[in-house]
């Protein structure tokens, strides 16, 4: 009976931490996390792993690597300037993921007119100012019907797009000279301006797969005669996940947390293999 019992209530046990591994390696399906302002989406998923691995290994052996392992996956990008939804695969789950990529996003962005980066966001280097005292409500409303629906869009020179197997943003960085993506078809669903107190506007953002913020508010910022960058991005929505009622925060990486809000995935669901195309 003890060795039925959950982890957190025997954690002087061993048979309940291997009993816990196992649990763990049989999961299958879909989860959020809430990813904070920062890390990598990447590094977020490590620690992601190092804390449930943690929980489930007393003493971890890395000689027993294999039979320790975690199979993870993220159904895309969140920039390390972001912070919000992350959904996450564990298992066969991690097969369904390029579903969450092709689906729905929600984003409530900030941007901040007169001010152009080499990033697009606030963690870039200023390239340009303009003035914006031109700028009124209004205008922004008039110029986001042009945003909305089945448009073009020249992804940002830094993202995680590659060109020979590496990332941009990599490229960049080591001072090669990178030209940008040709503009691809995105949807965007819904872009309203929920606030204006110049220079910074807040919009909530409803798009498909593919879609990058930072080149919405970017063109934004041109199309009023002005620039912009993004200063703070959250992403709400992904999918059925959404911030408020799904994201696991840093202190629910655990066992018994995933088990309670994991969306379980059949065989019949799992064919697609895992994508992993950047947004925002």
């Amino acid at each position: 009976m003890r060795e039925r019992s959950m982890a957190g209530n025997l954690s002087n046990s061993a048979a309940p931490l291997t009993s816990s591994l196992s649990k763990l390696q049989a999961l299958n399906g879909l989860f959020a996390i809430h990813k904070k302002q920062g890390p990598t989406s990447a590094d977020v998923l490590n620690m992601l792993k190092e804390a449930l691995l943690k929980a489930g290994v007393k003493n971890p052996n890395p000689r027993k690597r294999k039979k320790q392992s975690l199979k993870l996956g993220h159904g895309g990008t969140l920039d390390s300037a972001a912070s919000g939804v992350l959904v996450v695969g564990v298992g066969n789950g991690t097969k369904m993921l390029s579903t969450m990529l092709a689906g729905s996003k929600k984003y409530v962005a900030v941007g901040e007119l007169g001010k152009a980066t080499d990033t697009l966001d606030a963690t870039g280097k200023m390239v340009l100012e303009k003035d914006f005292e031109h700028i009124t409500r209004v205008d922004i409303e008039e110029k986001l019907k042009s945003f909305t629906g089945d448009i073009m869009q020249v992804p940002p020179l830094y993202s995680a797009l590659k060109k020979d197997g590496q990332r941009l943003s990599v490229l960049l960085q080591k001072g090669h000279k990178v030209e940008a993506k040709p503009a691809r078809p995105v949807t965007v669903y819904n872009l309203t301006l929920q606030e204006f107190k110049p220079p910074l506007f807040t919009l909530d953002i409803e798009c498909g797969g593919g879609f990058y913020v930072r080149s919405l508010v970017d063109d934004l910022g041109k199309a009023l005669s002005s620039c912009a960058h993004v200063k703070e991005l959250v992403r709400t929505k992904q999918g059925q996940f959404t911030l408020e009622e799904h994201a696991l925060h840093e202190g629910q990486w655990t066992l018994e947390h995933v088990l309670r809000s994991l969306q379980p995935c059949s065989e019949s669901e799992t064919g697609t293999k895992p994508s992993k195309e950047h947004t925002d």
